[in-house]
C-alpha cells in the first residue's frame, strides 16, 4: 500500500474507528448468534424426538433468531454512518488537495475526471471501512462453522478441510480480477467526465455550431470501453458464483453424507446431523464472502484513483515574511512546459514597483501562463519569479496571497449575497470598501439595481458576462495588495466601462499591475508592453514605439489601426 493510499486509510478511519469496532463486534455477535442457533436447534430436535420437554430450548431458539434480527437492524444503520462518515471526510481531504494544488488539478486530470473522483470514486472508497469490518465478521462464519463441525464429530471438519483450499483459490483469484475490472471501468467512467465537462462548458457553443451529434458521439466514445470493463465485472463475479455453487453444494453434500454415516454407527444424534448441515452451508458461506471481497475490491480501486490526486505534488510554501517594498516583479529565466511543449522559453522580464505592464501576444504565446506565474498560481519548470526581491515558493502562503490579487476573464463568483462575493478574501473588507471597489468597477450601478441590492443572494442575481467580469473585478479591487493581476480581465466590457475602468486602473499611481491584453487601447495606457511570440520576450517598450512595427500592430487584428490610432 503507497503512503497516499495509507492517508487515506487513515483519513476514512478518522472519526469512524469507533463506529467501525462496533460495527465489527455487531458483526461478529451476528455470526455468533447464528453459529450457536444450529446447535440449539439441534438440540430441541433431539429432546422433540425423545419425547422430553423442549420448550427451554425452542425459546432459546426464538430468542437467538429475535437477536439476529436487531443486531442484523444495527449493522445496516452503523453501516450507513460510517459510510456517510467516510465519504465525507475523503471527500474533504481530496478536496483540499485539489485546492492546494491550484490549476495543476485540472491541468493533470482534467475537470470532469476530479468530479468524477470526489463523487463516485469518494463514495465507493468511503465503503471500504465499514466492508472490511463486515468482511472480517464474515470470515468469523465459515472459521466458525468448521470449528463447529469439529465439535459435532472431527471427522466432519477433516471432509470439509479436504475441499477448503480449492474454495481458497476461487476467492484469491477473484478477488485479484475485481481489482483490475473495477480499476479499468472507473477508468473509462473519468474519461466519460473530463469530455462530459467539456462538452457542457462550451455548449454555447456547440449549439451554435449545430455540432450537438458529434459532440454527444465523442462523450460517449469511450461508453464501448466502459460496457466491455461492466461485462467483465460480471463475468468475474458469475464465474465466481458459478464455481461456488458448484464446489459448496459437493462439500455439503459430502458432509451431510459423512454425518447419516456417522449417525448410522450411532456416533451422532439426528439433531446432530441437523446442525451439522447448517454448519456445512456456513463453512461453505462464499456466496457472503464473494460480495463483502467485491465490495472491498471496489473500494480499493477508488482508494487508489483517490491517492492519485493525492500524490500530485502540491506547492510548498516557505515562512519568510514579504518585507516593504513597491511590488516589483521579476521573472529571471523563467520557463514553463504544459503538455510536452515549451510555452514560456526563458523569460527574463522586471516590472518596477507601482507601474503597469500590458502583455500582449498572439493566442497560445503563454499570456496566461505568464498571469499565473507571476502570482504563483502554478511554478515554473526552470528560472524563479520573485516580489520585492523575495522568490515567491519562500513566502508564507498568507503573505502571499494578501499581496497578489488576481481578476480573470472568466471569474469564479463565490458566496451567498453579492457583498459576499466581493468580499471573498483572506481579509474581509469593510462595507464602505466594498461599495467603492464596486464603484471602481463599474458594478454599483448594476448591484444596486438588484432586489436587495448588496444583500441580495448570489443565485438571484441575473448577470451577464460583463456584469461577471465588473463583479470579479470588484473582488479584486475590494483586496488591494502590492501586485494586481487581470488575466483578460476586461475582454467582457464594453469598450466605454473598460475606458472608465482602465483610466481608473492605470490613471493614477497604485499598486504594480499586470495585464494581459487583447485590445490596443488596453496597452496604450499602461506604462510598459511586453510582446511575447513564440514563448519569448520580442520587445519591451511603451505601446507608442512599439505600434511602429506592423507584427506587433497585426496581433491586434484588423481593428488595431483605428483603436490604435485613436489610443495616443
Amino acid at each position: 500500500m503507497t503512503d497516499p493510499q495509507r492517508d487515506l486509510v487513515r483519513t476514512a478511519l478518522r472519526g469512524t474507528g469507533v463506529r467501525c469496532a462496533v460495527l465489527c463486534l455487531v458483526c461478529t455477535a451476528a455470526t455468533v448468534a447464528g453459529l450457536l442457533l444450529p446447535a440449539v436447534l439441534g438440540r430441541a430436535l433431539d429432546l422433540l424426538l425423545a419425547g422430553a420437554p423442549a420448550g427451554g430450548w425452542v425459546g432459546r431458539a426464538a430468542a437467538l433468531v429475535l437477536l439476529l434480527a436487531v443486531l442484523d437492524g444495527c449493522a445496516s444503520v452503523l453501516t450507513g454512518t460510517v459510510d456517510a462518515r467516510a465519504t465525507g471526510g475523503l471527500r474533504k481531504r481530496v478536496t483540499g488537495r485539489v485546492l492546494a494544488l491550484g490549476p495543476r488539478a485540472t491541468t493533470r486530470f482534467g475537470a470532469g475526471d476530479l468530479v468524477a473522483r470526489l463523487v463516485g470514486n469518494a463514495a465507493q472508497a468511503g465503503t471500504g471501512p465499514a466492508a472490511l469490518a463486515a468482511l472480517l465478521a464474515a470470515l468469523a462464519g465459515p472459521l466458525g462453522g468448521v470449528v463447529a463441525l469439529g465439535l459435532v464429530d472431527p471427522w466432519l471438519a477433516a471432509v470439509f478441510l479436504a475441499g477448503a483450499p480449492v474454495l481458497a483459490l476461487l476467492l484469491r483469484a477473484f478477488t485479484r480480477d475485481t481489482s483490475a475490472c473495477v480499476a479499468e471501468y472507473q477508468r473509462a467512467q473519468g474519461r466519460i467526465a473530463t469530455v462530459l465537462a467539456e462538452a457542457v462548458d462550451g455548449h454555447r457553443t456547440i449549439a451554435a455550431a449545430g455540432l450537438q451529434d458529434r459532440e454527444t458521439e465523442r462523450v460517449l466514445r469511450p461508453l464501448p470501453e466502459l460496457s466491455r470493463a461492466g461485462h467483465r465485472m460480471w463475468r468475474v463475479q458469475g464465474r465466481a458464483a458459478a464455481r461456488a455453487v458448484t464446489v459448496g453444494p459437493l462439500l455439503q453434500l459430502t458432509v451431510v453424507a459423512v454425518a447419516g454415516l456417522l449417525l448410522a454407527r450411532h456416533r451422532i444424534s439426528v439433531g446432530e446431523v441437523l446442525a451439522a448441515s447448517r454448519y456445512a452451508v456456513l463453512a461453505t458461506g462464499v456466496g457472503v464472502l464473494v460480495g463483502q471481497l467485491a465490495a472491498v475490491a471496489r473500494a480499493r480501486a477508488s482508494a487508489r484513483r483517490l491517492g492519485e490526486v493525492l500524490a500530485a505534488p502540491a506547492p510548498v510554501h516557505g515562512t519568510r515574511p514579504l518585507p516593504p517594498g513597491p511590488g516589483r516583479l521579476e521573472l529571471l529565466g523563467v520557463t514553463a512546459r504544459r503538455g510536452g511543449r515549451t510555452v514560456l522559453d526563458g523569460v527574463d522580464l522586471t516590472v518596477p514597483g507601482g507601474t503597469a505592464l500590458a502583455v500582449v501576444g498572439r493566442s497560445g504565446t503563454g499570456k496566461s501562463l505568464l498571469a499565473e506565474l507571476a502570482g504563483r498560481l502554478t511554478d515554473p519548470d526552470a528560472g524563479e519569479v520573485l516580489l520585492d526581491g523575495v522568490p515567491l515558493p519562500a513566502l508564507s502562503h498568507d503573505d502571499l496571497r494578501r499581496a497578489v490579487t488576481y481578476a480573470f476573464a472568466r471569474p469564479a463568483l463565490l458566496g451567498t449575497t453579492v457583498e459576499d462575493t466581493i468580499a471573498l478574501g483572506l481579509t474581509a473588507p469593510s462595507p464602505a470598501g466594498i461599495r467603492a471597489a464596486a464603484r471602481t468597477a463599474r458594478a454599483d450601478a448594476y448591484i444596486r439595481r438588484l432586489p436587495a441590492g448588496y444583500a441580495t443572494p448570489l443565485a438571484d442575481a441575473p448577470r451577464s458576462g460583463g456584469e461577471s467580469q465588473r463583479l470579479g473585478l470588484a473582488r479584486a479591487f475590494a483586496h488591494p495588495g502590492r501586485l494586481l493581476i487581470l488575466d483578460d480581465a476586461l475582454s467582457s466590457l464594453d469598450s466605454v466601462t473598460e475606458h472608465r475602468i482602465t483610466e481608473a486602473l492605470l490613471g493614477r499611481p497604485g499598486p504594480t499591475r499586470l495585464l494581459i491584453a487583447h485590445r490596443a487601447t488596453t496597452a496604450a495606457r499602461a506604462d510598459t508592453v511586453a510582446w511575447l511570440d513564440a514563448g519569448r520576450l520580442r520587445a519591451l517598450g511603451p505601446h507608442t514605439e512599439l505600434w511602429r512595427d506592423p507584427e506587433y500592430r497585426a496581433v491586434f487584428g484588423a481593428r488595431a489601426d483605428m483603436e490604435g490610432g485613436r489610443s495616443w
